[in-house]
């Protein structure tokens, strides 16, 4: 028997294309960046307040090259960006998933032109990037509390201690 397979993956936009897929979208659009790296229920609690902001919520990640710079360890990431995109993309709060390749996604940003920006609660509105930006053409960035202490970091780290 042949199983068909799942739609998801028309979620994952290529950077490049990123302009032309979030006009496609609904409005409020909404804004998010990171590792998602070993998605925990802090990762999926925080997506779905981001997504509550608006009406479609987009997730650029980090590349591989782009998560081992940030210096999170020789190892990291655990899951390749292929797959941290495919899972990305199964969450229903998300509407497109792209990725960047550089140290920050200011050029997505920029591309993308978000009403909503939204990073964790471990970034103040002034360090986040893009939130001059968005602020200026009269959108909101927030900074989301953290409600679960869960990390892929401390996860590694009690993972690590077992072996």
């Amino acid at each position: 028997m042949n199983y068909p397979l799942p739609d998801f993956e028309s979620k994952i936009c290529p950077p490049e294309q990123l302009a032309q897929r979030v006009a496609e979208l609904p409005r409020p659009l909404v804004f998010t960046n990171g590792c998602f790296d070993i998605l925990h229920r802090g990762h999926v609690t925080y997506l779905g307040q981001a997504r509550a902001l608006g009406a479609s919520l987009v997730v650029a990640l980090n590349t591989d090259a782009s998560v081992r710079r940030q210096g999170k360890g020789d190892d990291r990431p655990i899951n390749a960006m292929e797959n941290r995109a495919a899972v990305m993309a199964a969450l229903g709060c998300v509407d497109l998933v792209t990725w960047f390749d550089d140290d920050t996604p200011h050029a997505l940003i920029l591309a993308c032109r978000p009403d909503v920006l939204v990073k964790g609660g471990d970034w103040s509105i002034e360090r986040i990037v893009g939130s001059a930006e968005v602020l200026g053409w009269g959108g909101q960035v927030h900074s989301i509390p953290f409600l679960h202490q869960t990390s892929t970091t401390q996860t590694l780290q009690k993972i690590r201690a077992l072996g």
